[in-house]
């Protein structure tokens, strides 16, 4: 006999960051993902808050930390 699916738990939403509040992924039937933020967004989040161990040793690590990259000074 197969065991039921427990309905609960796919409707119960993961506790978040407020800065990612409403952020949601889905994948579509051909395997791409789709989320509700701009991927733009979603890397800048992540160059302020998450540290890149291979991104350590670069002189300019301290400005992509920050959100900015040098190809948008231009």
């Amino acid at each position: 006999m197969a065991k039921k699916k427990d309905s609960d738990k796919k409707k119960q939403k993961p506790t978040v960051n407020p800065e990612l509040e409403g952020f949601n992924v889905e994948i579509d039937s051909f395997g791409e993902l789709k989320t509700s933020y701009d991927i733009d967004k979603i890397n800048s989040f992540l160059n302020k808050n998450v540290e890149d161990k291979k991104l350590q040793e670069r002189d300019d690590y301290e400005e992509l930390k920050e959100g900015e990259s040098p190809d948008e000074e231009e």
